[in-house]
């Protein structure tokens, strides 16, 4: 069983609760409580200053908890990033296919952040922004908290030019370049998403980037950046992006098969530097 040496916090919210564990349990609906009481016993939940927290340590709301993940029978993804470029503030990764940018379910070691902190030695690293785990291409990291706001702000503020290049099947009937615009809401089950009616809240720009034998090569743009948004917008114009198990039918299957990866690929990030004022191009060396 793999465990996480950086440690997860959390601050407890108003609630009815009598014990830490309570309220552990309630927050974290999905997760067996024997893992709390597991944790709790080895030591491994703490507050702010490090004590452990028993199984009967009263709640009390605000208190900063802190606790370690364990992730049992962790699957080694035979898949390696690229850093393209690493200073004092930016890190920029290159990210193959199937791998989680940050830790999240079955994944803990095997997870682009973790991978980077042991690769750079520097435990705080903090992703600026996320792509799906299916996708590959660029991510960029902050190293510096002190820096780190204005990076952010980056994003924030739609400061950064983000250009992804996707295969699908032609829309010859499309008029491109092409702007779609929807509201894309949660479906069912609860990681799929839908367009669905009312006001939008996605926009993506389309443009054609090459014409192969079976498929044409895309170039996205987006505007906004809700879940799953390209995957989405190019099932919803018929012409779901090639590879992708959950748009437009999803079967109820989604198991990874490295030969037959996601044609999505998140290829080009251009801005401002806000420190320096530079203007920054990263590109994959990834291709579809």
């Amino acid at each position: 069983m793999n465990a996480d040496p950086i440690a997860s916090r959390l601050q407890l919210p108003p609630g009815p609760w009598a014990t830490v564990l309570e309220a552990l349990c309630a927050h974290f609906p999905r997760m067996d409580p024997a893992q709390w009481r597991a944790r709790m016993a080895a030591g491994r939940v703490m507050d702010a200053t490090g004590a452990t927290l028993a199984l009967d340590t009263p709640y009390r709301v605000g208190l900063e908890v802190q606790y370690f993940r364990e992730v049992a029978g962790e699957i080694p993804l035979p898949f390696d990033e690229r850093v393209l470029h690493a200073d004092a503030h930016l890190v920029v990764a290159d990210k193959p296919p199937f791998l989680p940018v940050t830790p999240s379910g079955q994944y803990l070691e095997h997870t682009l952040l973790r991978r980077l902190v042991r690769r750079l030695d520097n435990p705080g690293l903090v992703p600026l922004h996320r792509i799906d785990r299916a996708t590959s291409g660029l991510v960029l990291f902050s190293a510096n908290p002190a820096s780190r706001g204005a990076y952010q702000a980056l994003f924030r503020d739609r400061r950064i030019h983000k250009t992804y290049l996707a295969l699908a099947a032609p829309l010859p009937a499309l008029s491109l370049p092409h702007v779609r615009r929807s509201r894309i809401v949660a479906g069912e089950p609860f990681f799929r998403m839908r367009e669905a009616e009312g006001e939008p809240n996605s926009q993506t720009q389309l443009a054609l980037d090459a014409m192969l034998e079976d498929h044409w090569r895309y170039r996205l743009t987006p505007v906004t950046g809700r879940k799953h948004q390209l995957r989405v917008h190019m099932a919803a114009l018929g012409a779901p992006i090639q590879n992708d198990p959950l748009y437009p039918d999803w079967s109820g299957t989604a198991a990874d098969d490295p030969l037959r990866p996601l044609k999505l690929l998140a290829h080009r990030l251009e801005f401002d530097d806000p420190l320096s004022g530079e203007r920054r191009y990263f590109e994959s060396l990834q291709s579809l």
